[in-house]
């Protein structure tokens, strides 16, 4: 082992640079490793969907149906930025094979839950595992490479998440239908245990810099106590409550009071020179980048997540697709992601340079967007195929450029900065869905009756038109529509007509409600472009650095215009 170690050794090193002795077959293994766990870990949030209204049949749990995933996304987030603290004091591998173990229980139990009550807490003890997965994995990985060359593989890592959006749904129906809900979690287990096996016998210690270890419990009580109401809120506005309802209101309340008390307490921590799990200070410390990167990072994920997860409704509704997985529909989509997810990294290490991929990125984004505004009743597939390749570009470039200029700027940060990033993004996602869900349900019914006739209003009864009053209507079972068409073709031709006019008009107005919420995109996406314009260039060194050297560094940067 010795020999490998040195053999790995840069012609520097001989000069007195320290550098990490990583040999080439733990690296690769590592590497792999988590790969593979970073699938598992994005398939686990969409193979679970698909598989959700048979769940519910067996165990008898549809009133707490939402529950399953409502859960998992609360431990998930709010674990992030405890986990990323705690691998920067107590080392990288410890802290993923945790999460990685605990997740693999979580998904075991999962499988053998009884009844719903069984299956919500178990997906919570998964979701507390898999809070560890992505974060440090991007920690690692930051880890094992120079700056220079962590862009190619920041590209390759967030090609996962766009793989594994293809492959969960079609896995849970397939899973679903030929063996059983149950599988959809126990298909973890045999890939999530060889992982485990080969990170055990292969990944380095990864350990931190030498330093006293304080680990924050106030600290860490106060991120969950901030989170978790603004998660609900955001989760529960427009659906199961009001906006401006009492418990949202408290919700969001309780949420910010939370939050300030977290800066405030954390700013203190600070002072006194302590870990806090939290750190204001990196944004003064590098507010150009890990600032800029923030938001950037909760804006991109508000437009392009928003923007994403509203394109299967529009193919199938008004197109009228007759693809009955949105897995099928967002392929293309997946696919740009995963082509700009892997370019941006190669150009990254190519160059040395972020900011101008980062704009272009954004741009990219923000004209997809704007190709989504021209989207209209007659629009066809390949209207929609163009805006889903150029608005996947830029998905996936956001992936690798962020997160290596933060971890290139912090570099004795790196886990925290890293999951603090994957916590914004994880926030900025929840927000969006929440705020243009409401936007879409507010809009639909008035443009569903401006677009209805005046007169044909007025003669039918309320409760006909009650019946197209949820735009989902496009998407329900052919055998239902045909029922419906009957019951109106037994008023004759006249029946026959208003049918095709009440169904016009809700293509019509979730035409509208739609535009709505990509008009609300374009906004946050226009923003997020002039934002990523204030990033600040670093140029990423080729050379690693040590645990030694990043004890001895001061907090502030280092020249921007040369290698750090």
């Amino acid at each position: 082992m010795r020999s490998d170690m040195e053999a790995t050794r840069s012609p520097s090193s001989a000069q007195g640079e320290d550098v990490f002795p990583y040999n080439r077959r733990q690296t690769l293994a590592t590497i792999g490793g988590i790969l593979l766990i970073l699938f598992l870990a994005t398939l686990d949030q969409t193979i679970v969907a698909t598989a959700l209204p048979r769940i519910a049949a067996d165990l008898q749990g549809f009133a707490s149906l939402a529950w399953v995933g409502t859960v998992y996304l609360l431990t998930s987030t709010v674990t992030i930025p405890i986990y990323g603290k705690l691998s920067d004091l107590l080392g990288r591998k410890p802290i993923f094979l945790f999460s990685l173990l605990l997740f693999l229980i979580g998904s075991a139990l999962s499988g053998l839950a009884q009844s719903m009550t069984q299956l919500i807490i178990y997906r919570a003890l998964q979701g507390g595992g898999a809070g560890g997965l992505q974060p440090i994995a991007s920690a690692v990985v930051g880890d094992l490479f120079p700056p220079r060359e962590r862009g190619k593989w920041m590209g390759v890592t967030g090609s996962m998440y766009a793989l594994a959006s293809i492959v969960g749904p079609l896995a849970g129906g397939w899973l679903t239908d030929h063996l059983s809900w149950r599988w959809i979690f126990y298909v973890n287990l045999p890939p999530g245990i060889a992982a485990l096996l080969i990170l055990i016998q292969f990944m380095p210690p990864l350990q931190p810099a030498r330093r006293p270890v304080f680990i924050d419990y106030p600290g860490a009580l106060l991120v969950v106590l901030a989170t978790v109401p603004l998660l609900l809120a955001f989760s529960w506005a427009g659906n199961q409550y009001a906006w401006l309802s009492l418990p949202i209101v408290g919700l969001l309340t309780g949420g910010m009071v939370m939050l300030v008390l977290l800066v405030l307490y954390a700013a203190y921590q600070e002072r006194q020179g302590k870990e806090a799990i939290f750190e204001p200070g990196l944004f003064a410390r590098s507010w150009r980048i890990f600032g800029v990167a923030s938001m950037v990072t909760i804006g991109l994920n508000m437009a392009l997540l928003g923007s994403a997860y509203y394109i299967p409704l529009f193919i199938q509704g008004v197109i009228g697709s007759s693809a009955t997985n949105s897995g099928l529909v967002v392929i293309p989509l997946a696919l740009a992601a995963i082509t700009g997810a892997v370019v941006t990294g190669l150009s990254l290490s190519l160059t040395g340079r972020y900011k101008w991929q980062a704009v272009a990125g954004a741009g990219l984004a923000f004209l997809g967007t704007l190709l989504l505004l021209r989207l209209n009743v007659h629009s066809s597939w390949p209207d929609v195929l163009v805006a889903m390749l150029v608005l996947g570009v830029g998905m996936g470039a956001g992936q690798a450029v962020y997160t290596t200029a933060v971890q290139n700027a912090l570099p004795d940060k790196i886990g925290q900065a890293t999951a603090a990033l994957a916590f914004f993004r994880q926030l900025g996602g929840t927000i969006s869905l929440a705020i243009l869900g409401g936007i879409v349900t507010a809009t639909y019914m008035p443009a569903f009756h401006a677009a209805l006739p005046a007169t044909l209003r007025e003669a039918l009864p309320p409760r006909l038109i009650a019946t197209f009053a949820d735009p989902l209507v496009l998407l329900a079972p052919g055998e239902t529509l045909a029922q419906i068409r009957t019951a109106f073709a037994a008023y004759g031709p006249q029946g026959a007509a208003a049918y095709t006019t009440l169904l016009n008009a809700v293509k019509s107005g979730l035409v509208q409600s739609l535009h709505q919420a990509f008009v609300a995109s374009a906004f946050i996406s226009v923003l997020t472009l002039l934002a990523s314009c204030l990033l600040k260039e670093q140029v990423l060194s080729r050379r690693r650095r040590s645990s030694r050297q990043l004890g001895e560094e001061t907090p502030a940067l280092s020249n921007p215009s040369e290698p750090s």
